[in-house]
C-alpha cells in the first residue's frame, strides 16, 4: 500500500498558522518592537529567494525536489555549496523573519521545532538515500558542506 506522505510545504503552512495563532492568542511578551520587527522582512525574503534558487537548480538538473523520491543528480553548486539542504534552511529563515515581524516571544519557538521536525522526518532519510545512490561522491560532498549552514 502506497501511503501519501505529508510534504515539507504543508509543514511550513502549519508552522506559519501556528506562529500567527501563538502571536495573537499566547503572545507572552513583546520582544521586538515596531519598527524593528520590519527587519524580519530580510530573512523572510532571503528564505524565499533560497527556496526559489534551490528549486530552479533541481529543475535544471532534472532531478526531483520531493523527499523520499530517488534523486537522479547530486547537486553541489550554487546554494548547495552553502548548505546540503538549502530548501529547509530557506523555510527556517522565512519562519524566523515572520517571528521577527510578529514581534512576540512565542512564535520564536516554532522555527526551532520546525527545524527539528525537518531533521527527524526528512533530512536523515534523504541523506541515507543520497549516500546509497551516490556513494563516495555524496560522502565527499558531505565532508565539505554542512547540513544546515
Amino acid at each position: 500500500m502506497n501511503r501519501k506522505r505529508i510534504l515539507p510545504p504543508t509543514y511550513l503552512f502549519v508552522a506559519i498558522v501556528a506562529m500567527v495563532a501563538l502571536h495573537f492568542f499566547m503572545p507572552v511578551m513583546k520582544v521586538v518592537a515596531f519598527p524593528w520587527g520590519l527587519l524580519g522582512a530580510i530573512p523572510l525574503a532571503i528564505g524565499i529567494a533560497v527556496n526559489i534558487i534551490a528549486s530552479n537548480t533541481f529543475d535544471k538538473a532534472g532531478t526531483t525536489v520531493k523527499p523520499f523520491e530517488e534523486s537522479t543528480a547530486l547537486i553541489t553548486d550554487g546554494v548547495f555549496r552553502i548548505s546540503r539542504h538549502p530548501m529547509y534552511l530557506g523555510f527556517v529563515l522565512l519562519l524566523l523573519g515572520l517571528a521577527l515581524m510578529l514581534g512576540s516571544l512565542t512564535p520564536f519557538a516554532v522555527p526551532a521545532v520546525f527545524a527539528v521536525l525537518m531533521e527527524l522526518v526528512f533530512i536523515r532519510t534523504e541523506e541515507r538515500m543520497l549516500e546509497a545512490t551516490f556513494g563516495a561522491r555524496w560522502l565527499d560532498y558531505k565532508k565539505q558542506v554542512r547540513r544546515w549552514v
